[in-house]
């Protein structure tokens, strides 16, 4: 029996989840959290490989390589359907875009979003982002579908023209991403509900909302979403930030008590890791083995 590829299982995800909510997982450990916790796909934010992984600003600095890494290290443990964040595509040419697109098929992804800011990109929530001009985003999403290697793989087009040319702009973007091949649309920092509902109305295509904490967009719940037509709820960095507060919490904890004893109740137990892990089957392996070589 043939199993279903990755992006077959993000699309059937979509249409059995309405809206599907999408939750970032910044690595290999959290992709399992996720799946344990009922999550039917998972997201691997720019932005989140830039500051978790490197350490750095999400300021386009990051390489294709960097974000492969992360994904090959997901989709080897965890069998949900990843999207990933590929930024402008990794380079200046329909030769970046496609060696991005193949890249990601090949190490397991389903999805991409893949955007229409300038090389020297900032995160969609902040101020002064460039935008290229539409034909050109135009041509990446057409690079970009000539490039797969599986039909099924969705290719997503992100737009941040809201913010820089209005509402009517990143409409017509998202409409020409569209006829152009992309499979679904992300419309980036939206500001009002009633907006998801256009967007869902000029493309009829799946719609996806950026639901990212401290942004310019509403903490809308699932159930508004739902309502305007939204196919799909992203939560890129949720996880990230409670870990990362998390960490500074028990770091300033230790150089002031010289004890973890007062934070230990907010930390997960050697137990609790090992079952999220499955270290004990694999530990039972190894004893196997052993016992093998001593008969």
């Amino acid at each position: 029996m043939t199993l279903p590829t990755p992006g077959q299982r993000f699309r059937d995800a979509v249409a059995s989840e309405h809206p599907l909510q999408v939750v970032g997982a910044i690595n290999a450990n959290h992709a399992l959290l996720a799946q344990r916790a009922g999550f039917k796909a998972i997201y691997l934010s720019g932005g989140g490989v830039a500051a978790g992984s490197l350490g750095l600003p999400d300021l386009g600095i990051t390489g294709l390589d960097d974000v492969l890494t992360d994904v090959r290290r997901i989709t080897d443990v965890c069998d949900l359907p990843l999207l990933v964040d590929v930024d402008t595509g990794f380079g200046s040419s329909a030769f970046n875009v496609a060696r991005t697109v193949k890249s990601m098929i090949k190490f397991g992804a389903a999805a991409i979003h893949i955007e229409d800011q300038v090389g020297a990109k900032r995160c969609g929530h902040r101020p002064n982002k460039e935008i290229v001009t539409q034909q050109e985003m135009v041509d990446r999403i057409k690079a970009a579908v000539d490039a797969r290697t599986d039909d099924s793989f969705v290719i997503m087009a992100r737009t941040d023209a809201l913010a820089v040319e209005g509402l009517n702009a990143a409409l017509d973007r998202a409409a020409a991403c569209i006829e152009a091949g992309a499979d679904m649309i992300f419309p980036e920092a939206i500001t009002e509900l009633a907006m998801y509902k256009t967007f869902a109305d000029r493309v009829k295509a799946p719609i996806l909302a950026n639901i990212t904490e401290f942004g310019a967009t509403p903490l809308y719940t699932t159930e508004e979403l739902a309502g305007v037509d939204v196919s799909l709820v992203l939560y890129p960095l949720s996880a990230f930030r409670a870990m990362n507060k998390a960490a500074e919490n028990v770091y300033t904890a230790l150089r002031r008590d010289g004890t973890q004893k007062n934070v230990i109740d907010t930390m997960q137990t050697r137990m609790e890791l090992y079952d999220r892990i499955n270290y004990h089957a694999f530990e039972q392996h190894l004893d196997s083995l052993f016992a093998q070589k001593k008969s």
